[in-house]
């Protein structure tokens, strides 16, 4: 019986760095002695990996040999074998890895030799005919090879890789390069954002771009980061999202605008949320909330076709079916739907979700307390929010639209006509998780600034995420602005759903972390 294969015993990092370091040394010399040069400049790949395993994959070996077909390739070399007079190694470009076969006798002893000091890591660029191994594997023949980068710093081996997910978000650039799943994983992301955007161009919206530096953070309830501007000692605000500015652009006569924008806010770090986020925001003049449900289920359903090529999902180990219509529902409709408190009160007199202080009897006991949320002072309709979050919301597995969020906490959206409490708001769920938010917004300037008026009040009674006075905003609505409706959704979310990645921190490809000691 063979013994079991054991993985390599670990080397000492900075030896290995040390021995780094004076090959690179020899190459400087060598090159002060016009013996080549370090760091060469002038090497230009006219194929790709992945190109040549497609092109080639139905090509039979000895077809191959017989068209001969050349290649320059060029990728950071993965593995090594060195047998004697004959070599082989793998380079890994921006698509896939390909296998370089090199014989002492084609290149000559001196480049050979040095060849076999090359290192895992390393920058390598090879020129030679295609052909196919005797296991089938395509391969390059090389007739010339050469060193473009000397990597200074030890890969991880294959057998302990990366295996702390923290340094995998530290050092992405490593991450990328050891695993496969990482580089499909934002290949992806690029995918659906680029469909997005076609998407979106293809329904005549206008891409735009609003700023980033806020005289006034507005547009979301959320505490922003602050900053200072010299040139005008101001204070300014990166942005919580660019709403107010693209309604300002329907004001000045554009029907439909998007833009897919970074927002920052100054909250909590976890698995659904980080500092620094990437969102589309998009208004259409004469649309309402119900439209914006009809296109924002299609946008959704486009950009998973484009990306994965299906409308049915995994994630978490449950499937996720995005081809169903999605279903819609109030706040009030989900909380009887999933929740026993659509039955009776014990007296008889309604529905214990119709009861503010049954409601307030039940959500200390969920979290929501009276010091922290106020629930004593809160509405009927507020207080049916809280219990939705705390008992619905993580049982929205598939898609579902949740509508008719109360006026005091949607400041921007337009009331309902027939229940002035509400607005002709939803928020799309999916996964348990909040994607999108989207509401018909309101275009009454009066009404605009009396709300902005209790959110100042909010803000002076202790609430630091209450939106500020927009003034220039109201002055924008005052010229009159059509009725609109507006969107936002979260595309990280939506990354995270369609690469069935757990954590936010695995779609973005640096994560805010806690800086280094």
């Amino acid at each position: 019986m063979s013994e079991p294969l054991l993985p390599p015993v670990p080397q000492d990092e900075n030896q290995l760095m040390a021995e780094r370091r004076d090959k690179l040394a020899a190459l400087r010399q060598a090159q002060q002695q016009g013996k080549g040069v370090a760091f060469p400049n002038d090497f230009k790949p006219t194929h790709h990996a992945a190109s040549l395993l497609t092109d080639h994959a139905d090509t039979a070996p000895d077809d191959l040999l017989e068209q001969g077909h050349s290649a320059k390739v060029a990728g950071r070399m993965m593995l090594k074998r060195v047998m004697g007079k004959a070599s082989f190694c793998t380079l890994q470009d921006s698509t896939a890895r390909i296998q370089i076969y090199i014989k002492r006798d084609d290149l000559g002893e001196e480049l050979y030799n040095a060849f076999k000091h090359w290192d895992l890591g390393d920058i390598v660029a090879a020129e030679g005919k295609v052909f196919k191994t005797k296991t089938g594997e395509l391969s390059i023949h090389a007739s010339s090879i050469r060193l473009l980068t000397k990597s200074l710093r030890p890969m991880p081996d294959k057998f302990h890789g990366m295996a702390d997910q923290e340094v995998k978000y530290r050092q992405r650039y490593v991450d990328l390069m050891t695993d496969e799943t990482t580089r499909k994983r934002f290949v992806a992301r690029s995918k659906a954002i680029s469909g997005i955007r076609e998407f979106m161009v293809a329904h005549d919206f206008l891409e735009v771009e609003t700023p980033m530096l806020h005289p006034i953070p507005g547009g979301a309830n959320a505490k922003p980061f602050t900053t200072h501007h010299n040139a005008l000692d101001q204070q300014m605000f990166l942005r919580i999202a660019p709403e107010l500015y693209l309604k300002r652009l329907i004001v000045g006569g554009f029907d439909r605008v998007f833009e897919i924008n970074r927002s920052f806010r100054n909250e909590g770090i976890s698995v659904r949320h980080n500092p620094e986020f990437t969102m589309m925001e998009f208004y259409a003049a004469y649309w309402d909330y119900q439209d914006l449900m009809t296109f924002t289920e299609a946008l959704i359903r486009d950009a998973a076709q484009k990306a994965l090529g299906t409308l049915h999902l995994s994630y978490a180990g449950k499937p996720v079916d995005l081809e169903q219509p999605f279903e819609r529902l109030t706040i009030h409709e989900a909380i009887c739907k999933y929740t026993d408190a659509g039955q009776m009160l014990d007296d008889g007199s309604g529905l214990k979700v119709d009861s503010a202080t049954w409601l307030r009897s039940v959500l200390p006991n969920l979290g929501i307390t009276e010091a922290k949320h106020h629930i004593s002072k809160r509405s009927l309709p507020s207080l049916q929010v809280f219990y939705f979050e705390e008992t619905v919301e993580e049982k929205l597995w598939n898609p579902t639209f949740i509508m008719e969020h109360p006026t005091e906490i949607s400041p921007l959206a337009r009331a309902n006509d027939n229940r002035p409490e509400v607005t002709e708001r939803f928020e799309l769920y999916i996964t348990g998780r909040e994607f999108g938010n989207g509401f018909s917004e309101l275009n009454d300037a009066q009404e605009q600034a009396a709300r902005f008026q209790a959110q100042v009040a909010a803000k002076d009674s202790g609430d630091d995420e209450a939106m500020y006075y927009d003034h220039d905003f109201i002055r924008a609505l005052e010229y009159g602005m059509p009725p609109t409706g507006g969107c936002g959704v979260g595309l990280d979310r939506l990354m995270m759903l369609l690469t069935d990645s757990s954590s936010i921190r695995d779609v973005i490809l640096f994560p805010a972390l806690r800086r280094e000691v």
